[in-house]
């Protein structure tokens, strides 16, 4: 990869008006690529935009497709000015850019919840010290955008970078959740595909993945969606949406299919999120927007102590979530049924992880990433504790 990239570089040039957005997380542009995206085409309309997007498969097709993503990611790497991921991506950690390229990381996930990256060295589900060898994750990385500076030592632990290349300024696609106007039209389009539900409450369950690769085989519900049903309906409808990485699906029984609705890739999670009521998710950082919205959040998990010993938290997860936990349906369903939430809490969580709370992230973003001088943001710390100079 080395030779070619290198090879490429001596017949082309960097094109500085390119800018690429490149995911394995989809085919398609999305999340805070997508709104990012949007943003930099309203300002910036002369600058060139190119997309690698390919979500693999782990067949022998999708190992074929694999090699010809990497060839193109290479070339697009080698001559645009910004190479913008959102998450894991293995050309840029095998391949230092060159002069007058820059790779920006816009992570997935708000906050930090569960560890990631160098954080979770030694785990079962984290990268053997044999692996770092050879593959420096989460290397190369210009810059990164977090939610908030209370997170900023987290994330330049899990990607080995120093903390002044990691800014709080926001997270993209959160901007969404604080337009009216879009938010309107979705609960329009949302109740012309489902007008059984216009009435209804409606719980939104957002479980995390478990697994090492890109890909959960299977995903099995811990919850007894027949004993939600049975106490909830028909006040309360439950949306359920699976992370991008599992695979297969959920079953639903034909006496719960007017009770439970599994919402694919109609509806973003953005946009249900928007919806929901009530967010039920377990270590998925989704609450972290969701508590943008200052609504309540219950989480539940049948395999926390598991969980924390292959992978781990980066807080005392029951100490940190904004939401009571449960590891039985009944008690999920009556704390739902009985109505009394605790939305303080919500705040308090929320203010601590978001230092803007604006809709304005991505604009912010942008003129960051477009200025020259690459400006610090408010109140962002020097190495000896000083607030930088030219603060926006």
């Amino acid at each position: 990869m080395k030779c070619v990239y290198m090879i490429i570089c001596l017949f082309f040039k960097v094109n500085s008006n390119k800018i690429t957005f490149a995911s394995y997380r989809s085919d398609k542009l999305k999340d805070n690529l997508y709104f990012l995206c949007n943003e930099l085409q309203a300002q910036y309309p002369n600058y060139q935009y190119h997309f690698v997007f390919k979500k693999f498969h782990s067949s022998f097709r999708g190992k074929i497709d694999y090699f010809f993503h990497l060839s193109r990611a290479i070339y697009e790497m080698a001559t645009s000015k910004f190479f913008i991921i959102d998450d894991y991506y293995f050309p840029v950690y095998v391949i230092s850019p060159r002069e007058g390229t820059e790779v920006i990381q816009l992570w997935h996930g708000s906050g930090a919840l569960k560890k990631f990256g160098l954080s979770t060295v030694g785990k079962l589900y984290g990268p053997s010290e044999k692996y770092l060898k050879h593959v420096k994750i989460h290397s190369n990385y210009g810059r990164v955008y977090v939610s908030s500076a209370e997170v900023v030592p987290y994330y330049s632990e899990a990607f080995g970078m120093p903390a002044k290349r990691i800014y709080p300024l926001g997270v993209p696609r959160t901007d969404y959740l604080f337009s009216s106007e879009k938010r309107e039209h979705l609960k329009k389009t949302f109740y012309e595909r489902y007008p059984e539900l216009t009435c209804k409450k409606l719980i939104l369950y957002a479980p995390t993945y478990r697994g090492k690769s890109h890909y959960q085989e299977a995903f099995q519900c811990p919850l007894n969606l027949r004993m939600m049903r049975e106490k909830l309906y028909p006040d309360y409808a439950l949306l359920i949406h699976l992370h991008p990485y599992m695979q297969n699906g959920i079953t639903i029984e034909e006496k719960e299919k007017n009770f439970v609705y599994h919402i694919k890739d109609i509806f973003t999670i953005q946009e249900l999120l928007s919806l929901a009521d009530i967010l039920i998710t377990d270590y998925s950082t989704v609450f972290f927007d969701y508590s943008l919205l200052g609504r309540p959040i219950a989480f539940f998990a049948n395999d926390l102590e598991q969980y924390i010993s292959e992978r781990d938290f980066y807080y005392d997860y029951l100490d940190i979530i904004p939401g009571p936990f449960f590891t039985k349906t009944d008690q999920l369903t009556d704390w739902v049924a009985k109505g009394e939430f605790d939305l303080k809490k919500v705040a308090t969580f929320r203010n601590r992880f978001f230092d803007y709370i604006d809709g304005k992230a991505t604009k912010r973003i942008v003129r960051h990433l477009m200025s020259e001088n690459a400006i610090q943001p408010v109140g962002y710390q020097k190495d000896n504790g000083e607030p930088e100079e030219g603060a926006i």
